[in-house]
């Protein structure tokens, strides 16, 4: 993981996978959401440009990293051109306003990250995206160049993980005197539907019930919910369970096997069981398997919940074994 002048190969071989479409019209869906809600104002600089040492990596760097790209400054004191460099990274950041975020990093006071990143000179500057470390660029580059590398990171992160990097919400900048937020549209009917169709076990009419309340709701919470559990029931639904246990037991190398036993461990309420399997397979895989592996626990991360203290602490688990 040494630095490298400007190039941006290995990310945009990271770009190349089926679910690019997909994941890009999901960031853009988010967007539009976050401007209709009328969010998409100026971010403050202090959400932009932070610190970061040792204790705080994984909570500001790789758990922010699953959000929107993460671009490290490796920077000291000591060191002129990260005079030059850093007030230039720190303006863009203000200027791309939550399209990434830049994390300064000392050197001298954090030397374990730098053996870590291979930092050999500085200022040398790397990207995280979604767990995933990227070598930028080390020394001084010029803006123009810098612009282009962020754009491509940024880009990225769209395509290949469906970041929408963060917006200001309207609501919450007006502060706790403002007028709750009204309902995105009249849903109650749709989401009715959808639940009913899931009580009877029609999977397939619930799943396109809750895919038709997301068109127009991307940020629907309980569409979403009821569309990662739709999907779930369908997948397990014809599953022998016996013969799927074993045929994940007998080869830990099927990634399938084991993203079908994950699916009936969630069923069946080992969620610990479930989120474990997918981050060992993670961690033991690489390309479209791996990432198959990791796609598969974010849905079920929206199975459970976001809030759930078990799928907060799966997620620190995945993010270090993709770091």
């Amino acid at each position: 993981m040494q630095p490298r002048n400007m190039s941006m190969s290995g990310v945009v071989d990271l770009a190349a996978v089926k679910a690019a479409g997909e994941a890009k019209a999901k960031a853009e869906q988010a967007r539009a959401e976050a401007a209709r809600r009328g969010g998409g104002g100026a971010v403050p600089p202090s959400a932009l440009v932070i610190d970061v040492d040792e204790a705080g990596f994984e909570r500001d760097i790789l758990q922010r990293s699953t959000e929107v790209p993460v671009v490290i400054d490796f920077w000291a004191e000591w060191c002129e051109p990260c005079k030059q460099l850093g007030p230039l990274l720190e303006r863009l950041a203000v200027e791309y306003n939550g399209r990434f975020v830049l994390a300064r990093i000392d050197v001298d006071a954090n030397q374990m990250l730098t053996q870590q990143f291979g930092v050999q000179g500085i200022p040398a500057v790397f990207a995280v995206v979604a767990g995933q470390p990227l070598p930028l660029f080390q020394g001084a580059a010029p803006e123009a160049q810098i612009r282009q590398t962020l754009d491509q990171l940024i880009q990225v992160g769209e395509e290949r993980f469906g970041l929408t990097g963060i917006t200001v919400d309207a609501d919450a900048a007006a502060g706790p005197a403002a007028a709750p937020a009204q309902p995105a549209g009249p849903y109650d009917g749709l989401l009715e539907a959808a639940a009913r169709a899931l009580d009877a076990n029609d999977l397939g009419g619930a799943i396109q019930a809750y895919k038709n309340v997301l068109v127009d709701d991307p940020g629907n919470t309980e569409a979403k919910l009821g569309l990662a559990q739709a999907e779930l029931l369908s997948r397990v639904q014809g599953m022998d369970p016996q013969a799927v246990r074993k045929s994940a037991a007998d080869d830990p190398a099927d990634v399938r096997a084991q993203l079908a036993a994950a699916d009936l461990d969630l069923v069946g309420g080992h969620v610990e069981d479930a989120f474990g399997r997918l981050v060992d397979t993670v961690s033991r895989t690489a390309g479209d398997d791996r990432d198959a592996a990791r796609l598969r626990l974010l849905e079920l991360f929206e199975v459970i919940g976001p809030e759930d203290p078990r799928v907060t602490k799966a997620r620190a688990a995945l993010a270090r074994v993709l770091f």
